[in-house]
């Protein structure tokens, strides 16, 4: 094991030991995604998901996914990067070995492994509880997933840069992570919508993830279709990646 790799590895185990004490992260990350996935199943029994080729096991498996990557990843992080700002912890980090870059992934490692492993459990209870089958198309499904799971990691430490306290990351995650809801696709497709809302929608962040995780989980996009969700999830990542090296903030205002 390289230097960076047992750097990584003790980070990640230290956020772990954190995470694993943090009972409302705990419940956010763990309770909160099946919840919200429940409570739409009646909405989204009245729309013509036909119409968009998606079946309601479809939406509510991909929303589930989606919503894994916006609790367990987005919201967490965001909280969690900001307390570790301001119990200067991430200051006392840079004074070592460790890189910046390390010191990011390290505390985001937790919440990508707990969010991977909630994904694969939503895929095999749709299969088992659902009939909805294994994934049509795997390699997009794990492409969207990952592409989900960096994209969130980066913009929940561009929010952490604008936000002051642990407290006020409820207030400022809360745009994007609706935003994303209600226009990525998570649930409703985005074919459903009228044109000019659809276009929007179609630029979201979360838009591109998740058409590679319906791809992935439903089939029936070509090569090109793929190439350019995967592009525009690209594209979102760049961008939050220069904001965090631009405005992350490694401790507290003063």
């Amino acid at each position: 094991m390289g230097a960076g790799t047992a750097r990584l590895a003790a980070l990640g185990r230290a956020e772990l030991t954190l995470l694993a004490r943090n009972r409302t992260a705990l419940v956010v990350a763990l309770l909160l995604p099946v919840a919200m996935v429940a409570s739409m199943r009646s909405s989204l029994g009245r729309l013509d998901l036909g119409a968009a080729g998606i079946t309601l096991n479809g939406a509510l498996l991909s929303g589930a996914i989606g919503m894994v990557l916006l609790l367990v990843v987005y919201l967490n992080l965001t909280s969690a990067f900001v307390a570790r700002r301001e119990e200067l912890v991430l200051k006392r980090l840079r004074t070592g070995e460790v890189s910046d870059a390390e010191i990011l992934a390290g505390t985001a490692l937790p919440a990508a492994a707990l969010a991977l492993a909630q994904s694969v459990l939503v895929v095999v209870a749709g299969a088992v509880f659902l009939d909805a089958g294994g994934p049509k198309r795997p390699e997009l499904l794990v492409a969207g997933v990952l592409l989900g799971i960096v994209l969130m990691t980066v913009l929940a430490a561009a929010t952490a840069a604008l936000t002051r306290t642990t407290e006020s990351a409820q207030i400022t995650t809360m745009p994007l992570f609706l935003v994303c809801a209600a226009g990525s696709g998570l649930f409703v497709p985005v074919d459903l919508l009228p044109d000019r809302i659809a276009w929007v929608c179609e630029r979201l962040p979360m838009t591109g993830v998740m058409e590679l995780v319906q791809a992935g989980l439903l089939g029936g996009a070509d090569a090109a279709e793929a190439g350019r969700a995967a592009l525009r999830a690209l594209i979102w990542i760049a961008c939050s990646l220069v904001a965090v090296r631009r405005w992350f903030r490694w401790e507290p205002r003063r």
